[in-house]
């Protein structure tokens, strides 16, 4: 089952999705800028987790998508952190 998540601020997917793409290439994998959800599958390659494109994924453990999940979503909160720093740090 698909999300479908809608940004509150109209218009800015764009920017969003450039920013995963952004964050994925400076993690290291080969992103497409116009599908970085696509980079999962890379991910669970890594991992070893048998994640498929096109469904068929219902036999993966919660653990096995939080691993997912986690490098992605981990490595986007640690850059958007970063950010918020620097621009505090520059405030002062």
């Amino acid at each position: 089952m698909a999300r479908r998540r809608k940004l509150i601020v109209p218009g800015a997917e764009r920017g969003v999705t450039a920013f995963k793409a952004e964050v994925m290439r400076k993690e290291g994998y080969d992103v497409d800028p116009e599908r970085p959800d696509d980079v999962k599958y890379e991910v669970a390659e890594e991992l070893g987790i048998p994640l498929r494109p096109g469904g068929g994924n219902g036999k993966l453990t919660t653990e096995e998508a939080g691993q997912v999940g986690g490098q992605i979503g981990g490595a986007i909160v640690r850059e958007m952190i970063r950010m918020a720093q620097e621009k505090l740090s520059k405030r002062e």
